[in-house]
């Protein structure tokens, strides 16, 4: 419960995250009808970068600040909603800024203050629900949404161990409940044992089309620093590999560090 994003929103591991996500959420809106998103660990929404927390770390500097004077096509939309988003955007507020009225969200955050903010921001607004509780658990109680259609993010902090695990199971949980919608979550990679046994239990799993998005500032191989993150994704709309192929050329150009062994990597674990 020590985990406050504050101090890490907008880093590169967040424009990973988002940019996949908000393409996603784009392929969801090319079709009329509407759809559900779920947000397991939704944090407090949105975030000032000019707070203590962010002027602490400083990260967004090396992520969304080498992004916002123009950024790469791929990138272009993306940062666009963030500029216009008045605070840095958590995964929340950015889905709930391109739904349309039928579209749903429902975020659920365990941290007491994040959550407290969370029902603040989205006070009145009933196209979304908020829930103080796990968002593990919510995987299980709250799937299948309504509409039956839509997305599942699962972003955890990962503090504790066996979050990988419970990553894993997670997704298993959504893909039962919840067979038809697309199911994202992010990792990040301090070193390669973790994101390699991830992966051999998602295709071990029986799930099916599944596509994993790297991005690295350097190799993997110091397990006190993130080195990169990911994003795994199970049924991808139509034409995601391409397009994640273009974001993640377009945050290697632009948020790389020019360190050995950075770079970005999209690999199909699973076929469909």
């Amino acid at each position: 419960m020590n985990y406050r994003h504050a101090y890490h929103a907008g880093g590169f591991s967040d424009c990973l995250k988002q940019a996949v996500l908000f393409w996603l959420l784009g392929a969801l809106l090319k079709k009329p009808r509407p759809f559900s998103m779920l947000d397991t660990h939704a944090g407090a929404g949105g975030y000032d970068l000019a707070a203590p927390e962010a002027v602490r770390t400083g990260e967004w500097q090396g992520g969304i600040g080498r992004l916002m004077d123009d950024p790469p096509v791929p990138l272009a939309a993306y940062v666009a909603l963030v500029r216009a988003a008045g605070c840095f955007p958590g995964s929340c507020l950015l889905a709930r800024s391109v739904m349309r009225p039928a579209d749903r969200l429902v975020c659920c955050e365990l941290h007491p203050e994040d959550s407290a903010a969370l029902k603040r921001r989205f006070a009145g607004d009933r196209q979304v629900a908020v829930h103080h509780r796990d968002g593990y658990a919510a995987l299980k109680a709250l799937l299948p949404p309504d509409p039956r259609r839509g997305l599942v993010l699962i972003d955890p902090p990962y503090e504790e161990p066996g979050e990988f695990s419970r990553v894993a199971a997670g997704l298993e949980t959504a893909y039962a409940r919840f067979r038809g919608g697309v199911l994202a979550a992010w990792y990040p990679i301090k070193h390669r044992a973790p994101v390699r046994d991830f992966h051999i239990a998602l295709c071990e799993s029986g799930m099916r089309d599944i596509v994993a998005a790297e991005f690295f500032l350097r190799e993997p191989t110091d397990p006190t620093r993130l080195n990169g993150a990911g994003m795994v994704v199970i049924h991808p709309p139509f034409e995601f590999e391409p397009a994640a192929r273009a974001i993640l050329d377009s945050l290697s150009e632009r948020l790389g560090t020019g360190e050995p062994g950075g770079g970005a990597a999209l690999v199909r674990l699973v076929d469909e």
